[in-house]
């Protein structure tokens, strides 16, 4: 082992269900790396503070969690691509001039459909129920990715519509309210970036969304994702996920920033499935 320890954190609200310090302790003993990674639970209000608090501290980097992505980007001085064009950060690492402010939501998302789960994106009809910071995060990559159209849905209609404006992709992404979903679909992938189950809010859903070539996505993962999955199977998907993948694929790309080092997802991927 080496003899620096270096310190990394995650920030939510609620935070305790967490698994990224399991998986960035699996990913440092990859590489014999000595590393404390923990939790830290700040409400929005305390959000600020707590996170100058980490790195006065002495933090190496900390990963971002609900409901904190937007004010993580706000936070840093700094930010890299991905994270101005999502208008959130899932990442905080620290630079000579201050924070600076990185997303891996979305390239995290594509990598964990396309690599592990071979799904076909390209000229895909994507649905995206809600417009908060894990979808800002994953929008931009899935056009990236050359599906023929998004669909984002929100139940305020005014965040949909804003999202899609920062997206600047008029001929491809379009915003509807929760109504229209009465008549909407099927759909090739649906992704639920709701928080509906994290705080185990009930999320109603038209069983037509989908249909025998749909593959149902929950960027979040365990029991939160149980709602959405089981619909999903209900509803006749082929393929019904949680973002387990999703969570180790961004994990992964934060790990390569701060120790220019990168794991192999998989057996980690393994271990956690049981």
């Amino acid at each position: 082992m080496s003899s620096a320890i270096t310190r990394f954190a995650v920030f939510g609200h609620p935070i305790a269900h967490s698994l990224s310090p399991a998986i960035h302790a699996a990913f440092a003993a990859q590489f014999d790396i000595d590393l404390t990674y923990v939790t830290i639970d700040a409400a929005p209000d305390a959000f600020a503070d707590a996170v100058q608090a980490f790195f006065r501290d002495g933090g190496a980097g900390a990963n971002v969690t609900l409901p904190h992505k937007r004010a993580a980007l706000e936070l840093a001085a700094s930010a890299t691509v991905a994270a101005t064009r999502a208008g959130t950060a899932n990442v905080l690492t620290p630079r000579a001039d201050g924070l600076e402010a990185h997303n891996t939501d979305g390239a995290g998302l594509v990598r964990d459909l396309v690599e592990r789960h071979h799904a076909t994106l390209r000229d895909g009809r994507v649905l995206l129920l809600g417009a908060g910071g894990a979808a800002h995060g994953v929008a931009g990559p899935l056009l990236d990715a050359r599906i023929a159209q998004l669909t984002v849905v929100n139940r305020t209609c005014a965040r949909a519509q804003e999202l899609v404006d920062h997206l600047d992709d008029s001929t491809r992404a379009v915003a509807r309210d929760w109504d229209a979903l009465a008549s909407l679909g099927p759909f090739d992938l649906i992704v639920n970036a709701t928080s509906a189950g994290v705080h185990r809010q009930v999320l109603t859903l038209p069983a037509h969304l989908a249909n025998a070539g749909t593959l149902g996505y929950d960027l979040s993962y365990g029991p939160a994702a149980t709602p959405f999955v089981t619909w999903a199977q209900a509803a006749g998907a082929r393929h019904a996920l949680d973002g387990l993948g999703m969570l180790l694929e961004t994990a992964a790309d934060a790990f390569e920033l701060w120790h220019g080092k990168r794991p192999d997802t998989d057996p980690v991927y393994q271990k956690l499935r049981g």
